[in-house]
């Protein structure tokens, strides 16, 4: 079941699936609400999409999405995997054993033949003078962004790639699965440049194909179909070459075409993706979010570029994320334009970005007549739409004021046209099936997690846990875990490879790390730290003292005198050391 299980992950995000249970709102990189399991007051229900597992620090629960099902569902694994594989549209009888390999066969026979693909194009566009004209004198490539994205070219031919890749022992049927022929089973691709379409990791799953002279009747762009491999409505280009820089930025760039995100990479800006040609969803967006909550549109100001944005403003308030918009130079139709004209002037539209629904009520009031009462009335019905989409009614509040500027309309009335059309966004929860099984009772080791937590995210808190021994902490997760960050100097923002094997519980440690002590600062962390090391050593010590209180009522039984003597004063010596509140 681990391919289903995969399979079912990749297609479902666990702020979805906790989101049909409990109300959640964003904090910080993660969510946040109240326990469906205790009738806790004040949230401390947490989900991590990034690391994909969710906590409860009131029930002292948590997991994968796998486990939270079966907890609100009250079902075994193989219930939740049922249920979610249902949500999901993944058929499990694809998954039995025999089924399994087959299609983890068929994805890397499909794999194989992208990458030999690709490595074929490359060599391709080395040996056509025509083509290398066109990659690195007309459009200007580097050869370093054309190694970084891969580009090559596809022969004119008509199965140029279809007689090499059945020398590699492709067959005919793959082929096609792989959408690189047309329905005759020739080339699919020819006399294009060729930009792989690769996954988050930078496996080659498609292809997008440019055409170097436009020719009446022939597409510019063409793409490679819906495969196994490549879906089109989850699909965001250059993400692999991009992630580590939208992490450093903290904000994506999210542009319509994918050239335009070659060139921009080539000029430095490299936190910058395509949506691949198709209309923004919300898998789109919700790949971005893991990486960063902020994104900037860069899409036209003509009517489908304001349609596109409007459709983009309430899945970003679903999904979390601050929407910007990117205005380009006066008579400069993309970036690859201004790109080509001066990089600078790209980088400066990107600095000077506006919030999302100003850039949109500025293009309402440019194409209605304000001076007139249908002009207001047509630009308060489509201003006031976008504002209900708004989740925030401080952030609904301040654009009222500007619909109020724009119209010399008072709030009130703006207020009474708003009630109008406004609807309940607060979709009913699911029910969380109570268990027959009472809440377990709290664990008393559970600040040790606080320690290895905040420890964990804090650079001066090695000095202080040097003296600390992995026997004193319960379980051995937890020893593991305290092993690896004492002989680290590193700050752990991930799961190391050497405790894969317990990734649910580091990932717990760290979401709790990100939660409870994310925004203090060292001093205050230090402190914290010192202070649950004073109770876990008391703690320990408090436990060596009730072995050797056994220890000594065993020797004192046996009527072994110099024993008991020895243990009496082991147990002496370490009473001094216990507070003496805690004897």
């Amino acid at each position: 079941m681990q391919d289903a299980k995969e399979e079912i992950r990749s297609r479902l995000n666990i702020e979805d699936v906790v989101g049909e249970y409990v109300q959640l709102k964003r904090a910080g990189r993660n969510y946040k609400g109240l326990s469906p399991f205790t009738g806790e007051k004040t949230p401390s229900f947490y989900v991590s999409p990034d690391k994909n597992i969710w906590h409860d620090f009131s029930s002292n629960k948590g997991g994968d999405v796998f486990s939270f099902v079966m907890e609100v569902e009250g079902v075994d694994f193989r219930g939740a995997i049922e249920l979610l594989a249902r949500r999901a549209g993944v058929d499990l009888s694809a998954y039995s054993s025999k089924g399994a390999q087959e299609i983890a066969q068929r994805k890397r026979r499909l794999l194989e033949a992208h990458e030999f693909a690709t490595q074929y194009y490359q060599q391709s566009l080395l040996k056509n003078p025509h083509a290398v004209e066109y990659v690195f004198t007309k459009r200007k490539l580097s050869k370093q962004v054309v190694q970084d994205f891969r580009i090559g070219y596809a022969p004119s031919s008509g199965d140029a790639l279809v007689s090499f890749l059945k020398k590699k022992g492709f067959s005919d049927q793959e082929l096609s699965q792989a959408g690189l022929v047309n329905r005759y089973g020739g080339d699919l691709f020819r006399g294009r440049m060729m930009v792989p379409l690769m996954d988050g990791s930078g496996q080659v799953i498609g292809f997008t194909a440019r055409i170097l002279a436009d020719e009446p009747n022939a597409p510019k762009y063409l793409n490679t179909p819906e495969t196994l491999l490549y879906n089109k409505g989850r699909h965001v280009f250059g993400l692999s070459q991009a992630k580590e820089a939208i992490r450093r930025s903290d904000y994506a760039v999210v542009v319509e075409g994918n050239l335009d995100v070659v060139s921009s990479h080539q000029a430095g800006v490299a936190q910058v993706v395509a949506t691949a040609g198709t209309a923004m969803t919300d898998h789109h967006l919700k790949a971005l979010v893991r990486l960063s909550p902020n994104v900037r549109l860069a899409f036209d100001g003509d009517a489908a570029g304001i349609a596109a944005t409007e459709r983009a403003i309430p899945i970003a308030q679903t999904v979390g994320i601050d929407l910007t918009i990117i205005s380009l130079p006066q008579g400069l139709k993309d970036p690859d334009e201004v790109i080509q004209k001066d990089p600078a002037l790209w980088q400066q539209a990107i600095d000077t970005a506006q919030p999302v629904v100003d850039w949109i009520l500025h293009h309402y009031a440019k194409r209605e007549d304000l001076t007139t009462a249908i002009g207001k009335r047509k630009f308060t019905t489509a201003a006031l739409a976008v504002v209900r989409s708004l989740a925030d009614p401080v952030e609904q509040e301040h654009y009222l004021n500007k619909i109020s500027e724009y119209t010399a309309a008072t709030l009130d009335a703006l207020r009474d046209k708003l009630a109008g059309v406004i609807e309940e966004d607060e979709s009913p929860k699911k029910k969380v099936v109570q268990s027959a099984q009472p809440l377990e009772g709290t664990d008393p080791a559970l600040y040790q997690d606080s320690l290895l937590a905040v420890a964990a995210i804090t650079p001066g808190a090695r000095d202080l846990i040097a003296l600390l021994t992995p026997e004193m902490f319960a379980g051995e997760d937890r020893q593991a875990l305290f092993s690896f960050i004492k002989s680290h100097d590193a700050m752990v923002v991930d799961v190391p490879d050497s405790l894969q094997n317990i990734s649910t519980y580091v990932k717990i440690v760290l979401l709790k790390a990100d939660a409870r002590y994310g925004t203090w600062s060292d001093e205050d962390r230090t402190t914290e730290t010192a202070r649950l090391i004073r109770q876990l050593t008391t703690e320990h010590k408090l436990r060596q003292k009730t072995a050797l209180t056994d220890e000594l009522r065993r020797a004192e039984e046996a009527g072994d005198d110099t024993h008991a003597a020895d243990v009496r004063q082991q147990l002496n010596d370490l009473i001094k050391e216990i507070p003496r509140a805690q004897r």
